[in-house]
């Protein structure tokens, strides 16, 4: 059976202070649900967040990683450091990485075998942008990214995937998605996992919805069928905020 997750990237925002402050304030809040709960802070953070959350059931993951265990890699991290400070799941594939840092399907296929060769799970990233979207080419996109990135992958490895459809077109562009179009498209993404490997593959992947979920559609959006939780930017920031949106699966069945 798949869960439920609810993952907050903070992305480059919080220093360390402000890590344990927000960190504080995400304790006080209640959880009522049983989704996963992760946070996704900056790499000078993560070893601080893991030992102030350590005896708490917010998982603390990281935003990126290199596909090369060491070396003359100026500026990257590694696997065995992520899980050095406690980490066992980082975000991969993100659309800032792949948009600012020209990430391409090619390179995520070696970060994604990397991660797993550290036994590391994976939320791996991938949409369409504005224009793929007007011309109907989303779904060959997503297609695309998926294939190319993972598809290569043993059925055996799935278990420690999670994949998080980003609607690029709809994140700070006036755009706005319905819950309609995300159920859409990640009943499609469960489509092309059932193709290509089988049932059982399908149905226990989670597929998160990254879409600027806020508290006013968390509700309706995690209600769909095959949306199992969301991958929040903006809204993970705020506590309270990020809370209201973990205990939206509570009113949504």
């Amino acid at each position: 059976m798949r869960k439920n997750i609810v993952a907050g990237n903070w992305k480059m925002n919080n220093d360390l202070a402000q890590t344990h402050a927000l960190i504080t304030d995400l304790k006080k809040q209640t959880q009522t649900s049983k989704a996963e709960v992760m946070i996704a802070p900056t790499y000078t953070s993560l070893y601080a967040a893991f030992e102030a959350l350590r005896l708490d059931k917010i998982e603390v993951i990281a935003q990126n990683m290199h596909f090369a265990n060491n070396g003359a890699y100026t500026g990257e991290i590694s696997a065995n450091m992520l899980k050095s400070v406690g980490v066992e799941t980082v975000i991969l594939g993100h659309s800032e990485r792949r948009a600012y840092f020209d990430e391409t399907d090619e390179l995520l296929s070696k970060k994604v075998d990397a991660a797993l060769e550290n036994n590391m799970h994976i939320i791996f990233c991938f949409g369409e942008e504005l224009n793929d979207r007007k011309t109907d080419n989303h779904f060959d996109i997503v297609e695309s990214q998926i294939k190319n990135a993972l598809f290569h992958l043993p059925e055996s490895t799935w278990n420690n995937i999670v994949l998080a459809y980003e609607p690029v077109w709809a994140i700070g562009t006036g755009e706005t998605a319905s819950p309609e179009q995300a159920q859409e498209m990640h009943a499609f993404i469960r489509s092309l996992v059932l193709d290509q490997y089988n049932n059982d593959v399908a149905e226990n992947v989670s597929i998160l919805y990254g879409g600027s979920v806020k508290p006013s559609n968390a509700k309706e959006i995690f209600s769909k069928p095959d949306v199992d939780g969301g991958l929040i930017g903006g809204a993970a920031l705020n506590a309270e905020d990020f809370f209201a949106i973990v205990n939206a699966f509570n009113m949504s069945y």
